[in-house]
């Protein structure tokens, strides 16, 4: 065990300014936002900031009437955060870790709960899965990020990306799922015979199933967002 004394733990601990990008990672579990005008953040991610900064909850006129109407449905759904002005803002999510990536007018889709911040250029749109409602407890809530810009999502320790290809399709565990690409629809499908075996405590018997062209990123975690109906 090392053990510091109080200015080599100052010195090592201490905020740093290594990129000049908005988006910097102090560490793989906390980033820091440069801000010059407006980011969307997970609502409650802020652990700090300086500056002349104001936090303001989407409003629903900004989340759209579509929107709106999804989430009254589903009774799910990330509550996001405008961060306005200028200073630095320090976010991070329950210790998970943070993966930055940069679109060039792609799409992507992400689990609701993985989104932790994207840059004002990001267009997001919920989208839910209720196909077999009834097996399921609120539904499947995603969110599509379009756009020029980054996104900061977030996962359980190290993701991992399955390449989707027509003659090899993936099925994947809900609660394990963590983001895939724009181009793929992904179906709920069930298999009984798997219900000891897949997905504990998370509705063992569902599955996302990915076909086409694409990719699908996992954790090795299941968060308990998605569970069978009773």
């Amino acid at each position: 065990m090392t053990i510091k004394n109080l200015n080599e733990f100052l010195e090592s601990s201490k905020q740093k300014d290594l990129s000049p990008e908005a988006f910097e990672l102090e560490s793989s579990h906390l980033l820091e936002v440069k801000l010059n005008g407006r980011v969307w953040a997970k609502s409650g991610s802020m652990v700090a900031y300086r500056g002349g900064v104001k936090f303001v909850r989407q409003g629903l006129m900004e989340q759209g009437f579509t929107n709106l109407l999804k989430k009254a449905i589903s009774g799910e759904g990330t509550q996001l955060m405008k961060m306005e002005g200028q200073g630095r803002v320090y976010v991070a999510d329950a210790g998970k870790k943070i993966t930055l990536l940069r679109l060039n007018g792609e799409s992507i889709f992400v689990n609701g709960n993985d989104v932790l911040a994207f840059e004002d250029g990001i267009a997001s749109d919920i989208k839910m899965m209720r196909k077999v409602a009834g097996m399921m407890s609120g539904g499947l809530f995603n969110i599509k990020l379009s756009g020029s810009g980054v996104v900061a999502i977030t996962s359980h320790y190290e993701p991992l990306t399955l390449a989707v290809t027509p003659d090899q399709p993936v099925f994947t565990d809900p609660n394990a799922t963590v983001a895939w690409s724009g181009g793929l629809s992904p179906d709920i499908v069930t298999d009984i015979s798997l219900g000891t075996l897949f997905g504990r405590g998370s509705g063992e018997s569902i599955q996302l199933k990915f076909s086409g062209n694409g990719w699908v990123v996992v954790q090795p975690y299941e968060e308990v967002y998605f569970q069978s109906g009773e």
